[in-house]
């Protein structure tokens, strides 16, 4: 995050194990947003037991920490649920466990009402771009979203407070 830019941090709920956000999972990576209210951003630093080769950082945890990045992007800047439809991501530079590095998620366009292009971008170093991803999102209600069995009534109502943030 550019400490130039005035950010607020995004509620988080407390009470999921989503791999990449969820506080209650011990494996996870425990991401943390932060919006300027036109893009989202989460710094993180990678543990060890998330490499591949040796100390280089699995691909595969990139691209979650992309996909991440992007759907509380969609999420809060849209204020929607949402889904990833497809996601590609571009490997530019290593990024190896310990280095922290900034995600940085926006929405590019809105395709229509029901799906949205979004980009994300890791950095490090302040603004080397090691991966870069384009994601379709679709957007979904809170109706819709439970009629999936995606997420309970009551997730749907922890979501108020990030899209009142």
């Amino acid at each position: 995050m550019n400490s130039k830019l005035k950010v607020k941090e995004l509620p988080n709920r407390s009470n999921h194990n989503c791999f990449g956000c969820g506080p209650g999972n011990p494996n996870g990576l425990k991401m943390k947003f932060f919006t300027d209210d036109n893009s989202v951003f989460s710094r993180i630093i990678i543990p060890s037991h998330l490499c591949g080769w040796d100390n280089l950082v699995h691909g595969g945890v990139l691209s979650t920490i992309l996909d991440e990045i992007m759907s509380w992007s969609a999420i809060y800047l849209l204020r929607k649920f949402i889904l990833t439809k497809s996601i590609t991501v571009d490997f530019l530079h290593p990024v190896y466990v310990g280095d922290e590095v900034q995600a940085v998620g926006r929405v590019l366009k809105m395709s229509d009402k029901r799906e949205a292009l979004m980009e994300g971008k890791l950095l490090k170093n302040g603004n080397k771009i090691c991966a870069r991803s384009r994601g379709t999102f679709a957007l979904l209600n809170s109706r819709m979203i439970q009629k999936m069995g995606i997420i309970s009534e009551k997730a749907v109502r922890d979501f108020k407070p990030i899209f009142e943030a």
